[in-house]
């Protein structure tokens, strides 16, 4: 249908086989691939992790680590002409500011379905994305 039709959608992928399900329901809203907008977030380190300290592991490595990780599973998947983006941050707070600026028509989300106490304390980048976005979240289980 072409008014569900988007010019960008989002997909947060976090390298869970739920997240990379997502891409297949995110191609049904776009004309092609090169629509998708991927993106995964990595958490800062703590400063007094030993990869800060012996200074092995800096931010940019470890940003090209994770890009260089999902092109070969995206290519593996067949998904050519998504756009990545790798970012260090707050899950989702980045997926919000990202899918902002990208102008996105949609985000399409997978959540791994915790509830209960490990719902409580670990909280939900779901949540707060769907609390906070500007555009509509497709959320999928």
């Amino acid at each position: 249908m072409s008014w569900l039709r988007k010019n960008c959608v989002v997909v947060p992928i976090d390298f869970s086989s739920e997240s990379f399900a997502a891409l297949s329901p995110a191609l049904e809203f776009v004309e092609n691939a090169s629509h998708i907008y991927v993106i995964h977030v990595l958490t800062r380190f703590p400063a007094a992790e030993p990869g800060i300290i012996w200074n092995p592991a800096d931010d940019r490595t470890r940003k090209y680590h994770a890009e260089f990780a999902l092109r070969e599973q995206l290519d593996e998947l067949e998904y050519g002409g998504i756009h990545i983006e790798v970012t260090i941050g707050d899950p989702s707070s980045e997926i919000l500011d990202f899918a902002e600026a990208k102008a996105a028509g949609l985000i399409v989300i997978s959540s791994r379905g915790q509830t209960g106490i490990q719902r409580f304390f670990l909280g939900s980048v779901v949540e707060r994305v769907v609390r906070f976005s500007h555009c509509p979240v497709l959320v999928l289980r």
